[in-house]
């Protein structure tokens, strides 16, 4: 009886030991916005944003990741440098909800079966594509959705990440994304049959918005162990 615990606690510690293919975790951050309202510096937290992520660890230099993201956004000109959007005083509130596939690739070998605590640096990218209110201004001069487009945008994302025991990833990153869109901040509205005032656009028309969402990951590791093969 005692060799047959011994095996069973044998085998349960080696499914354990191997079960660290996959990640599923949660994502909890600052958000801020660079566009034609507000202040322009990257790196300037103004909201908080939140949304899962899920990676497949394909080889121990590599991930295909997956995340959904929900990302408030705002801009506020008293906030600005520039003096003229600070007398133009305009402000605005917006949500983006991101939906973001592409590789993760770890600067040092990622091996969560060695044994040994991992750390290393990394770089994401991939495609995203997200849904947003399209905003455009009413005669009060308030901001006012009139339609939930979709566009994409290039996510770039640097961050460091390091294991925590045998199950458990804890991850630090700062991401940017270069959208397709200028109207994140109602500065360029597509439609012009709106029911507000004419002459819409404002501020610099030919450069698109950026949104910022610098993060903590947390992710729990599971599966069974990858052969690391010919890929």
């Amino acid at each position: 009886m005692r060799i047959i615990y011994i095996l069973i606690l044998s085998f349960f510690a080696s499914v354990s030991a191997f079960a660290q293919t996959y990640e599923l975790g949660l994502s909890l951050g600052t958000t801020n916005f660079v566009g034609d309202v507000g202040n322009t510096t990257y790196i300037r937290p103004t909201d908080i944003g939140f949304g899962v992520v899920a990676k497949w660890n394909r080889s121990k230099r590599h991930s295909f990741r997956f995340s959904a993201l929900y990302i408030p956004v705002s801009g506020d000109d008293s906030e600005a440098d520039d003096i003229r959007k600070q007398n133009r005083n305009f402000e605005f509130e917006n949500s983006v909800k991101e939906l973001s596939l592409g590789i993760e690739y770890t600067f040092l070998e990622w091996d969560l079966h060695s044994g040994q605590k991992q750390t290393t640096p990394y770089l994401y990218t991939g495609i995203t594509a997200f849904s947003y209110g399209a905003l455009a201004r009413a005669t009060d001069g308030s901001f006012k959705a009139y339609a939930d487009p979709w566009s994409m945008a290039i996510p770039m994302i640097l961050g460091i990440k390091t294991s925590m025991g045998r199950h458990m990833v804890i991850s630090f990153e700062l991401g940017a994304r270069y959208t397709f869109t200028d109207n994140i901040d109602g500065s360029n509205p597509e439609d012009l049959e709106l029911p507000v005032s004419k002459n819409l656009n404002f501020g610099n028309l030919n450069t698109n918005d950026w949104y910022f969402f610098s993060a903590v990951t947390l992710t729990y590791t599971f599966g069974r162990r990858p052969c690391y093969c010919g890929f």
